[in-house]
């Protein structure tokens, strides 16, 4: 009874209609899968190919897309382009909800599969927890820029590449890296409309620039180590940050 009074609702029916009109031809996102799906064998090679499904579900932007097991499932009422009217979201979050975003996310649920999770609260271990992730979006989706791969837009990419050695040095003078402070967390890891410095850059700077300098170290790491991606995604922060030899772009 509770689906079918949802059916009946004038706003459901709307939002079903734009999925359908936007969706009309599928094939694009189911290639892009298949690609996906080769590029995890590849890497993966024990994982299962998952069956796909999509959905339209309650706008929960937290679980756009969820990987479970031998299933996938895709919320699309998410992905209908970031200006859509039925979009009452801050910009920092709907900026993402477009087509091409499908493939990131559904990486980032696959990689919480992949990545042990970090017990460790420092703001380091969160930084390389999630440069994991990106790190596997590098392997996965190799033909997808760093803004896609990031949630980002170009202009908030080159902020981040040409602010690194600030930023860089900014965590290094605050002492940052090894505080388990859970402030720090929202300020520079989770999803914001900009990065907390408590300085006139936060203006300009995008949210997240923690886990974009996560992400370079790991880069940084597999440049200088050969070491099997299995054991790199396992290995704790401090040894990884030791070995990875990162040096910010001045």
């Amino acid at each position: 009874s509770f689906l079918l009074n949802k059916m009946q609702d004038p706003i459901w029916r709307e939002l079903y209609t734009e999925v359908q009109k936007k969706y009309a031809d599928i094939n694009p996102v189911k290639n892009e899968l298949t690609t996906l799906f080769k590029h995890i064998k590849y890497y993966f090679p024990k994982t299962k190919t998952p069956k796909v499904i999509t959905v339209i579900s309650e706008m929960d932007y937290n679980n756009k897309v969820i990987y479970a097991d031998s299933l996938v499932i895709v919320s699309l009422e998410l992905y209908l382009g970031k200006n859509h009217k039925f979009y009452q979201f801050p910009n920092y979050i709907k900026q993402n909800f477009e087509q091409k975003q499908i493939m990131p996310d559904l990486v980032s649920s696959f990689s919480t599969r992949e990545i042990p999770p970090t017990i460790d609260k420092s703001l380091l271990s969160q930084m390389i927890y999630h440069g994991k992730q990106l790190y596997l979006k590098d392997l996965l989706l190799p033909d997808y820029s760093d803004a896609q791969k990031m949630g980002y837009t170009e202009d908030q990419i080159k902020w981040c590449q040409e602010n690194e050695g600030y930023m860089w040095r900014y965590f290094l003078e605050k002492e940052m890296l090894y505080s388990d402070d859970q402030k720090l967390i929202p300020r520079f890891i989770n999803p914001a409309p900009f990065s907390k410095f408590y300085l006139e850059i936060d203006n300009e700077s995008p949210g997240q620039v923690g886990a974009w300098v996560g992400w370079q170290m790991v880069r940084s790491f597999m440049k200088n180590n050969d070491v099997p991606l299995s054991d790199m995604l396992k290995m704790n922060a401090k040894e990884l940050f030791e070995k990875s030899k990162y040096k910010p772009k001045k």
